[in-house]
């Protein structure tokens, strides 16, 4: 990996623009667990029902349940040295933005600051009904699904759910960012979620360099990427910091 390791550095040295793409990979050292794959959330709890807005209005009792516990578990982690990596590479004026798939707000604790989230957050519930927020305060909610403040309809929270669009000014900011990059820095995500997956696919094509840091190879590693650069995120991103 140490070619691969020095290639990503001068890469990014050399950039007018880099940014980075990251997905439940880079937050699986920081204690969350994956949504897909082996161990992963969905293959207990079934998106249709757990993670889609049509199984929250079927059963917002349950659905509600489920998250609520889930954020209170996870409530106690901290960003793992791949977030205070990308952090460091904004700060050093080496990162432009972390576009990401993640809800856990990890990014803006280590200190990123131009974050793009695809899916929103936990940090806010939205009303359903006349569109209201509110920041979440895991302290003083229950296990009832939470009612507005404004006009008492249900409140969801603030991430995107399936059946739901992404916002489109995040999706508009990360293909203008995908178009005008020099390098891409893949990190913890697979290529099978779209529209996240396509950000390296179109600044591949308009000739960025594309630096994949992942456990394992994805269908990433054969299509686009130029510098693979293979073990946990949290030792490989300071790695790559230093030589930079």
């Amino acid at each position: 990996m140490s070619d691969a390791l020095h290639r990503a550095a001068e890469a990014i040295r050399g950039a007018r623009c880099a940014i980075a793409l990251t997905g439940a990979g880079i937050s699986v050292e920081s204690g969350i667990p994956p949504f897909r794959g082996k161990g992963g959330l969905w293959l207990k709890y079934p998106p249709e029902e757990y993670a889609s807005i049509d199984g929250y209005l079927r059963n917002p009792g349950k659905v509600w349940r489920f998250w609520l516990e889930l954020a209170q578990t996870l409530g106690g982690c901290r960003p793992s040295p791949a977030h205070y990596a990308l952090a460091e590479l904004e700060s050093a004026g080496r990162l432009e933005a972390v576009i990401t798939q993640n809800v856990d707000r990890l990014h803006q604790e280590a200190g990123s600051n131009n974050v793009i989230e695809f899916h929103g957050n936990f940090s806010r519930l939205a009303c359903l009904d006349c569109g209201a927020t509110r920041p979440t305060d895991l302290e003083h909610l229950d296990e009832r699904p939470p009612r507005c403040h404004v006009c008492s309809g249900l409140m969801k929270p603030g991430f995107v759910m399936f059946g739901e669009m992404i916002p489109t000014d995040a999706l508009i900011e990360a293909d203008r960012l995908a178009q005008v990059c020099d390098v891409v820095l893949v990190v913890g995500t697979s290529a099978n979620v779209f529209p996240a997956a396509s950000v390296p696919i179109t600044a591949k094509r308009h000739r960025a360099f594309i630096i994949e840091s992942n456990i394992e190879p994805t269908e990433f590693t054969e299509s686009v990427t130029d510098a693979f650069l293979e073990g946990p995120a949290g030792e490989v991103l300071p790695r790559l910091v230093e030589l930079v």
